[in-house]
């Protein structure tokens, strides 16, 4: 499932936070993301088989700690690509002493928000 990147800051689920935290080629990812890229990209720079990484990418994604994009190409292939979409996690404790999660994002230009919208719009049809 997708992270709805219009729906503004809907808590994480902390599980998938977690999960995703605690394993290494999401680490590996994570590091290697300084600017958006593709699948295919990600696998030759983290030097993660393909079906690995695309297992890896969903984990990512659903925990709200990546986003995906579309590249609009005038030939029709579009590509997805997948970017950092966090700044800092922060796992506290709630007064209730249940586990919290927080995620700090960046600040998105009108231009990004506009793109991501047309990302979301691209999936469904």
């Amino acid at each position: 499932m997708v992270r709805d990147p219009l729906s503004g800051d809907d808590p994480p689920d902390l599980q998938s936070v977690l999960d995703a935290l605690d394993d290494a080629d999401c680490r590996t990812i994570i590091r290697h993301l300084d600017e958006p890229m593709t699948a295919t990209e990600v696998s030759e720079e983290c030097d993660i088989p393909m079906s690995t990484t695309y297992r890896k990418l969903e984990l990512l994604t659903e925990a709200s700690l990546l986003v995906e994009g579309t590249e609009i190409r005038p030939d029709g292939h579009h590509a997805t690509r997948y970017e950092v979409d966090f700044e800092a996690v922060t796992i506290g404790v709630t007064e209730q002493r249940d586990l919290d999660v927080s995620i700090d994002r960046p600040s998105h230009s009108a231009d990004e928000r506009l793109a991501s919208l047309w990302g979301e719009v691209r999936k469904e049809t």
